[in-house]
């Protein structure tokens, strides 16, 4: 399956999301910054989900509807840096779909996810990792699980995948650096974290109107993925500190 991540900076890059789903395909869209307002039911032969409704600027979850049956969808709120209290606040950070797929009988979780501003310390992002990856095994427990978006974790990524991986689960960055837009703020912004899942490859698509470039997951489920390991089917470790 493909899904495609896409921050779209305060909504300005909306116009291009039907060519973008038919060029690559995409099974499932997850858009982080899109005017929650003005976002159709249906981009392509992708059908809404849902989209947070706490923030203007918010997230939302597109699917295939000839493939996937959408099960259940929630929204969720994370641990708000000083940034979201003072200035533009951000309710929810979290949208986690359950979905069932025909093709392959199975269910399994979708779910776009937005970190905390730059402003804010890399302890408070893996803090708001920890939480959403609860969350999301409370939403569906044991199921392949993949959470896409943008992680604003621009250095001490190993350190990240490291607390990751030593919670159950697989943090993959794209082929090439997905942010460039400032000097000092490069690299692989948009990420994927995913467990009972196979990720063949992580694309970092052509640059649009935002200042983030679009990533494009391959994903196949594991071969163990009906039977989750322990690991799996229980609640995600700590790795806040």
């Amino acid at each position: 399956m493909k899904i495609i991540s896409y921050n779209l900076r305060k909504h300005s890059a909306s116009g291009e999301l039907i060519s973008l789903c038919e060029r690559y395909a995409a099974d499932v869209l997850c858009l982080q910054e899109l005017d929650t307002h003005d976002m159709p039911a249906v981009i392509g032969e992708l059908r809404l989900a849902d989209s947070t409704s706490r923030n203007r600027l918010g997230l939302a979850v597109y699917y295939r509807q000839t493939r996937f049956d959408a099960l259940e969808t929630r929204t969720f709120s994370l641990k708000k840096s000083l940034h979201d209290r003072v200035l533009t606040p951000a309710h929810e950070r979290l949208i986690g779909t359950r979905l069932y797929d025909r093709e392959a009988e199975r269910e399994l979780i979708v779910a776009s996810f937005h970190a905390a501003p730059l402003t804010a310390l890399n302890s408070l992002r893996r803090h708001q990792i920890h939480s959403a990856l609860g969350e999301l095994w409370q939403l569906g427990p044991g199921l392949p699980t993949l959470m896409v978006g943008d992680y604003n974790y621009p250095v001490f990524k190993e350190n990240l995948s490291n607390k990751v991986r030593d919670a159950g689960y697989d943090l993959t960055l794209s082929d090439k650096r997905t942010y460039t837009r400032y000097k000092f703020f490069r690299g692989h912004f948009d990420l994927a974290t995913s467990v009972g899942l196979d990720i063949e490859h992580v694309e970092t698509l052509p640059r649009g109107t935002s200042d983030h470039m679009p990533i494009l997951v391959t994903a196949n489920y594991s071969t163990d993925a009906a039977a989750p390991s322990p690991v799996v089917s229980t609640a995600p470790a700590d790795f806040t500190i």
